[in-house]
């Protein structure tokens, strides 16, 4: 029978509360390993990025300015890489996450090992029109092109959209590398490259009202076809 009074806090068992830690202590220690090996992926990903706009500026034709080449960095979980009427957007999230147990990497005997695998930390990249930040057009739409899973082994998981063309390997052989991360960098830009702009269907644009008007939301603009993605992937081999 209960002896504290109804609404008063009752201690709990020592082995519960002994439980509790445990569980905490593992897990936090565990996310901080995660958080600092991603953040280390990210900065990869920084250094590889300027190195390839300074290659790909070198070899840009001298007379040719208008084929613009930029990274610019935003803060210490965002950069930006602009390539003509591109833009490619790389954020690192500050949380670490997990996912069901039948997606992705998650039911792979690697994975399965050791709990501590179960947790990621994780870096987008989305592809935007560089105009649609350039004017503020705040409702032109940006498209994921990648997602790249940090554990705490240093190795990493990539999903991302079919025209990545990225190879297969099982995350258990997938060691965080610069080369990994500049092959990840380069097959973005080309996906972002061969993602045409489309022109919308004069049926889309007969009408303006004065919000899009004083917005700048432009009824002419354009946009992005979109990518595909496909969970039938190689790259999305979990085993």
């Amino acid at each position: 029978m209960p002896t504290a009074e109804a609404g008063s806090p009752t201690e709990a068992p020592a082995d519960r509360l002994d439980q509790i830690f445990d569980g905490l202590k593992q897990k936090s220690t565990a996310k901080q390993a995660i958080y600092r090996n991603t953040l280390a992926a990210f900065d990869c990903l920084r250094t590889v990025s300027q190195e390839l706009v300074a290659e790909l500026a070198s070899k840009r034709p001298p007379l040719d300015a208008s084929v613009v080449l930029e990274y610019r960095s935003i803060n210490n979980m965002e950069f930006h890489i602009r390539f003509s009427g591109d833009l490619l957007v790389f954020v690192m999230h500050s949380n670490i996450v997990t996912f069901p147990d039948d997606y992705g990497p998650m039911p792979s005997a690697y994975v399965q090992a050791d709990f501590r695998r179960r947790f990621f930390g994780h870096i987008m990249a989305y592809n935007f029109m560089a105009d649609s930040i350039r004017y503020q057009r705040l409702n032109d739409p940006g498209y994921l092109v990648g997602r790249l899973l940090i554990n705490i082994d240093n190795h990493y998981f990539l999903e991302g959209v079919q025209q990545l063309e990225l190879p297969n390997n099982a995350m258990l052989d997938n060691v965080m590398t610069t080369d990994a991360m500049r092959l990840f960098t380069e097959s973005a830009m080309i996906a972002a490259v061969n993602n045409d702009l489309i022109a919308p269907p004069l049926a889309e644009i007969q009408k303006i009202n004065v919000k899009q008007k004083l917005e700048n939301q432009q009824v002419s603009r354009g946009s992005k076809v979109g990518f595909s993605f496909s969970h039938e992937q190689a790259f999305w081999t979990a085993d």
